[in-house]
């Protein structure tokens, strides 16, 4: 665990312990405030068309919504 103060100091060498998978605890007065972890890409590419024949909808896709639901989305419906 470190301070912000030295944080802030040492932001740099932070970053690259980081990136080297470690992960750190700042802290303020003691106490944990934040935690510094490397960024993991665990995303995988989606494959386009993966719900074809799966989901389906009545009518005009594009119409307008109705109004209510406008409402609703722009914080004006009850």
């Amino acid at each position: 665990m470190m301070n912000i103060h030295e944080a802030k100091t040492h932001f740099s060498k932070l970053l690259r312990r980081v990136a080297a998978g470690e992960e750190i605890i700042i802290s303020r007065a003691g106490r944990p405030v934040a935690r510094l972890v490397p960024v993991r890409d665990d995303s995988v590419p989606r494959e386009l068309g993966g719900y074809a024949g799966v989901l389906t909808w009545e009518g005009d896709f594009d119409s307008p919504l109705p109004r209510g639901v406008l409402d609703s989305f722009e914080g004006q419906g009850g």
